[in-house]
């Protein structure tokens, strides 16, 4: 094609494209070189690789509202919600004067690969709650989880009801049927017992597989366009890079929890018919009569709508709230729009409970 016929400002959107590639390593520092700047707290209680961290107050915390316990994801680590001041959900909550606490669950070594729900739910989780009761002297506290934290917290609520004032899930995976995602296609058809018999803990690289297939086209090179063409818009490339660091940051899964979340959750579905057994004890939905809070993102990649609504229809609670966002995964928690919206909603309903 003739020089001449090409269109000029596609050919100087190309030479400045080109141009921000070589300047990069000049301007961009790399992922583990961020900083995250995260929300000062204290290690409040450890058990074995799980550690309970209190956030310190940004305000006096006499609100009225109970103590918030927040149950992060297996997957990933928690620096997602306090990625920056900016967009920090704990930020948010501590500014509205809500008492804040996170558990960690660590990285599982292969002395931990036959860890199970059990030992999450009724010990790990159980324990931390146990001690935060304690230390706010109340009988009961607000419980949140996110992803598969969420999963974990609506098993434990429906375990120890007494010890749950409120209830608040995040992007809860709960009927695994319904999900839609590449993710459940693929946990729907794997040999689960084979894989983890073969490998023990789900190390990193199965993760990172798993997630470079949700959005092929959009996490790989439309997430490096867009990147390299924004390399001089400073408060784009330290989200990106925030962001980045913590999906770099994956720790291995216990072998035996991932064998019952694939197959119990995904294969056979068995949470949503009130079928699964944690503990020698059958999860009954039904016994979740606590307030309950649950916010769903309608441009989820990782956990689809359709699979965490049916949790709005299974509980017990006579007090529910079910919020549909237009945000993914990630937006539903560290976004500016979780801040305008998202957030204030939720501090209201924590404070109002």
């Amino acid at each position: 094609m003739p020089a001449e016929s090409l269109d000029p400002k596609l050919v100087q959107e190309f030479l400045s494209f080109s141009k921000n590639v070589v300047d990069a390593p000049k301007l961009v520092p790399a992922p583990d070189e961020i900083t995250l700047e995260s929300t000062p707290f204290d290690v409040a209680y450890k058990e074995d690789k799980m550690r309970l961290l209190h956030f310190r107050p940004l305000v006096e915390t006499k609100t009225g509202a109970a103590p918030l316990v927040i149950s992060y994801a297996i997957i990933n680590r928690f620096h997602i919600l306090d990625i920056q001041p900016k967009k920090s959900w704990v930020r948010k909550l501590l500014e509205s004067g809500i008492d804040v606490y996170m558990i960690d669950w660590g990285s599982p070594s292969n002395i931990d690969k036959y860890l199970d729900f059990d030992d999450y739910v009724n010990t790990y989780m159980d324990n931390c709650v146990d001690f935060v009761r304690k230390e706010s002297q109340t009988n009961s506290i607000s419980l949140q989880g996110y992803c598969t934290g969420g999963t974990i917290s609506t098993i434990y609520s429906a375990l120890h009801p007494e010890k749950v004032k409120n209830l608040v899930v995040t992007a809860p995976v709960i009927d695994g049927w319904k999900d839609t995602t590449v993710v459940s296609n693929i946990a729907k058809h794997i040999d689960v017992d084979n894989l983890v018999q073969t490998i023990g803990n789900m190390p990193p690289e199965f993760m990172y597989y798993c997630f470079s297939i949700l959005k092929p086209f959009e996490q790989g090179l439309e997430k490096y366009y867009r990147f390299f063409k924004n390399i001089h818009d400073r408060d784009f490339v330290d989200s990106f890079l925030r962001v980045e660091k913590w999906l770099s940051d994956t720790p291995p899964i216990p072998g035996e929890l991932f064998r019952q979340w694939i197959r119990d959750i995904y294969q056979e579905n068995l949470l949503i018919q009130n079928k699964m057994y944690v503990g020698g004890k059958r999860i009954d939905l039904a016994k979740i009569t606590m307030p309950i809070f649950i916010q769903i993102a309608v441009g989820d990649h990782l956990v689809s709508p359709e699979c965490s609504m049916p949790l709005y229809y299974a509980v017990g609670s006579k007090d529910k709230t079910l919020r549909i966002y237009p945000v993914g995964h990630v937006g539903m928690i560290a976004s500016s729009y979780s801040q305008k919206q998202i957030l204030p909603e939720l501090c209201q309903w924590l404070k109002e409970k």
